[in-house]
């Protein structure tokens, strides 16, 4: 409700990390890296149903979810050369760190 607030997403995964089975989770990175924030929400909004999971899961490309006023080629350029090396990075710091277990959710605040 603020415009001062901000989001971030950290992955968790419990299963190990691939190229298929984390298209969602580079996908929401690549928005985030890539995109203003009304183009973020509604894609994000679009990413988080159940049957784009499905549609990914199988086979279907990311850019047939993107929405309009996306910058599509900068989000492709970027989704395409993000690696997995950043989710491996993410899921190290929350079991190092924060000391979820794999898979485990947890919702972190750095507020006033």
């Amino acid at each position: 409700t603020s415009s001062h607030t901000r989001v971030g997403i950290l992955n968790n995964p419990a299963s190990k990390i691939k190229e298929d089975n984390t298209a969602i989770a580079r996908g929401i990175l690549t928005a985030f890296l890539t995109q203003n924030n009304s183009s973020l929400r509604s894609f994000l909004s679009k990413l988080i149903k159940e049957e784009t999971a499905k549609s990914l899961a199988a086979g279907t490309k990311i850019v047939k979810f993107l929405v309009p006023g996306m910058d599509d080629d900068t989000f492709e350029k970027k989704y395409n050369t993000l690696g997995l090396d950043i989710i491996k990075t993410h899921q190290m710091f929350c079991q190092e760190v924060l000391k979820l277990l794999p898979g485990q959710m947890a919702v972190m605040s750095n507020g006033r």
